[in-house]
């Protein structure tokens, strides 16, 4: 389980977060919603460990984040960034291996070497493995670099959960590979793994989320199970829009309608 009690965070005279305290469980998809500057990628960092200097803790495993060395915390935590670039000419190949870095020290084992092929084939790019990076279109891009993080923490450790951020992943994705990458991360999650993503599209995170939490103006102002506290008065709270919401006929989950 991940833990995050009353984080508060600044920058400058700014408030970004301001109390914030919530609870992850492993094997649920949790998605974290809100209006631009509303905090999201400012939480993320924070319970991922990007960024050190809050108030507040975090807590894996009842361990704080702090106390653990990042030597470590690499082997079972990986984050995907908004936007990850890579200026070298590398092969598909070597940019996903770069996710087994923390696992070897000079070169990589026969191990690390499977769990590459075996991520690329779950991610349909073992005919890119030879391709150079810096060739391929964004969303080609984009699978490579969620590939890397699956890399990362592929095995399961005993008696440890994984832990996975993704920030806004899907950008440049079409339709097809959205549903596919978020089938995936689902997935991955449900083995022992606290799964935390920032996402826009309101309804393609309810048809994956087994939670949700919407941060306004850096306060948590909602979370919970979709079907439990999703209204047209919380969108309009938080992101001041009207809304209609239906019941969805292929799954629990409600639907969003956005009203003209």
């Amino acid at each position: 389980m991940l833990k995050a009690e009353n984080i508060q965070f600044k920058i400058g005279h700014k408030q970004i977060l301001n109390s914030i305290t919530a609870e992850f469980i492993p094997g649920e998809f949790n998605m974290i919603l809100g209006p631009n500057g509303s905090g999201k990628s400012s939480l993320l960092k924070i319970i991922s460990g990007e960024i050190g200097a809050f108030h507040g803790t975090v807590l894996y495993n009842d361990k704080k984040i702090g106390s653990q060395r990042k030597e470590d915390l690499a082997k079972y935590r990986a984050v995907m960034s908004q936007l990850p670039e890579l200026s070298f000419p590398l092969t598909v190949e070597e940019v996903v291996m770069m996710g087994r870095y923390p696992h070897f020290t000079y070169n990589p084992a026969k191990k690390d070497e499977t769990i590459c092929n075996e991520v690329m084939e779950k991610m349909n790019l073992s005919s890119f493995r030879s391709r150079n990076y810096l060739t391929l279109s964004g969303g080609e891009k984009q699978r490579v670099h969620f590939a890397r993080v699956l890399a990362q923490i592929w095995e399961n450790p005993e008696n440890e959960n994984r832990y996975l951020f993704l920030d806004e992943p899907l950008n440049s994705l079409d339709i097809n590979y959205q549903q596919e990458f978020l089938q995936i991360a689902k997935a991955f999650a449900q083995q022992n793994t606290v799964l935390i993503a920032v996402l826009h599209d309101i309804n393609l995170a309810i048809q994956y989320a087994d939670k949700l939490f919407f941060l306004k103006e850096g306060e948590l102002v909602a979370n919970g199970r979709p079907a439990e506290i999703l209204h047209s008065s919380l969108i309009k709270n938080v992101f001041n829009v009207s809304t209609t919401i239906i019941k969805n006929p292929v799954t629990t989950n409600p639907l969003v309608i956005f009203n003209s």
